[in-house]
């Protein structure tokens, strides 16, 4: 929905998505339909529905720009996580998801290695906190762009697995700004919540690019794990 955006936009980046789920779509086909909006010299905005047999499934607002790398005025520093090489590859050990619990397809096509710390779950041992770390770039070592951050924004499993829950938890509303052109290489993800209550669980992320720069953030709102 990013590339439609962009495809339809005198920009060549998405900068802001604030994306709507409205129910899970079928298996299958689906139509990207394109609304622009206002456009001007810096920014284009524009409404994108994906819809299948049964109608509009997702809708997303999308802001279109130009980014650019230049070094941040201030940021806060990226997390101290292990090596790559010292991560815990998902795709590498699939037959340890728990009987029920289905491994998703993105992980065959994103590689994810976990920081150990924060992949206790894995092994038995949540942590009790919800937080989840891990490096991350596309298993055909396709370099990370714009629309891989947008990816990688909702890539990790739900943080509510760090509390030992590993049920499915939809997405409801979620939101994605790509900050900057990223840096070829690996990308480190983080995310965290702050409230589970009530059914309801937020998870913010942040991604850094192989420098160090941040490069990406996004915050949803899901139906916690029953």
């Amino acid at each position: 929905m990013a590339r439609g955006a962009v495809l339809e936009s005198p920009h060549p980046h998405p900068v802001a998505l604030s994306a709507s789920y409205l129910r899970a779509p079928a298996a299958g086909p689906a139509t990207l339909h394109v609304v622009p909006g206002p456009s001007g010299r810096t920014l284009a905005h524009s409404l994108v529905t994906l819809s299948d047999a049964a109608g509009p499934a997702l809708t997303v607002n999308v802001t279109t720009a130009s980014l650019g790398d230049d070094e941040s005025v201030w940021s806060e520093p990226m997390p101290d996580v292990p090596p790559v090489e010292e991560c815990f590859s998902v795709a590498e050990h699939r037959e340890l998801a728990p009987p029920g619990v289905q491994v998703p397809g993105l992980s065959l096509r994103v590689d994810t290695r976990l920081d150990i710390a924060t992949a206790g779950w894995a092994f038995g041992r949540p942590s009790g906190e919800p937080v989840l770390r891990a490096w991350m770039r596309f298993s055909d070592d396709r370099e990370p762009d714009p629309l891989a951050l947008v990816t990688f924004a909702d890539a990790l499993p739900p943080t509510s697995f760090s509390m030992g829950n590993l049920g499915w938890a939809p997405t409801v509303q979620l939101q994605v700004l790509v900050r900057a052109l990223p840096a070829p290489g690996w990308c480190l993800v983080e995310a965290t919540s702050s409230e589970i209550a009530g059914g309801w669980v937020d998870e913010d992320y942040r991604i850094w690019d192989s420098t160090g720069r941040l490069v990406a953030q996004s915050r949803q709102l899901a139906r916690a794990p029953r």
